[in-house]
This record gives C-alpha cells, sequence and structure tokens, in this order.
C-alpha cells in the first residue's frame, strides 16, 4: 500500500480527520484521537504504518516478521508494520478500520453524538 492509498483509505472512513505533523507523518483522528499513522522515519526506504491493535492482534503481529511494537505507542497497544509485504494491503485495511473502530468506541459519549457515530 503506498501512502496515497493510506490516506485514501483512511479518508473513506466516517468522520475522520488529518494532519500532517511529526515531520512529516500522515496522521489520521477520529474525534481527536489517532487510529493510525504512516510515515517515511527510521532507517530503510518506503513508508511504515502504525495502528491501535487489540490486546490480540497486538500480541500477535508483533511476532511476526517485518512488525514491531510502534515507538512511543506499544504500551497503547500499537503496531508499526515496517516492511512492505509484511502484511497484505486487504489485512493491513482490515486492521486500520478494526484500529478506527477501537479509538471511535472509546469516545466519549458527548463527542460521538456531535459526529453521530452509532457504534
Amino acid at each position: 500500500m503506498t501512502r496515497d492509498e493510506f490516506d485514501k483509505f483512511c479518508r473513506a472512513l466516517p468522520k475522520t480527520t488529518n494532519v500532517v505533523q511529526w515531520g512529516g507523518a500522515s496522521v489520521w483522528k477520529i474525534g481527536g484521537k489517532i487510529f493510525a499513522v504512516a510515515n517515511n522515519w527510521g532507517p530503510g526506504d518506503g513508508v511504515k504504518f502504525s495502528f491501535k491493535c487489540s490486546d490480540m492482534s497486538y500480541d500477535l503481529l508483533r511476532q511476526q516478521k517485518g512488525i514491531i511494537p510502534a515507538p512511543y505507542l506499544a504500551r497503547a497497544k500499537w503496531v508499526q508494520v515496517e516492511k512492505p509485504k509484511a502484511l497484505s494491503d486487504r489485512d493491513l485495511k482490515a486492521y486500520i478500520e478494526t484500529a478506527y473502530r477501537l479509538v471511535a468506541k472509546k469516545l466519549t459519549k458527548a463527542i460521538k453524538a456531535e459526529l453521530g457515530l452509532e457504534l
């Protein structure tokens, strides 16, 4: 998946916002809370994708080659996909959509109502 494809996919999720920060990272949010990031930091070429995971997915994904606990966010169960072939585009999209839902579910009732989210 390219960064443009990542941005297009995240943009299609309801009520998301995007900001470019932290040295050019594409940061995607729902209700002001981050659910996914694309960046070109660190060694190696290409884009790296980070996203929030369920506890079980975090435990499984961090054992997979090409995926590491996300720097600065691992304590909150985030992973970083460092190698382009570590996940298929289909699987990456599914994990990003799950990240979106995990974060959206934890929003306050007021923010959910303001956004018109029904989860």
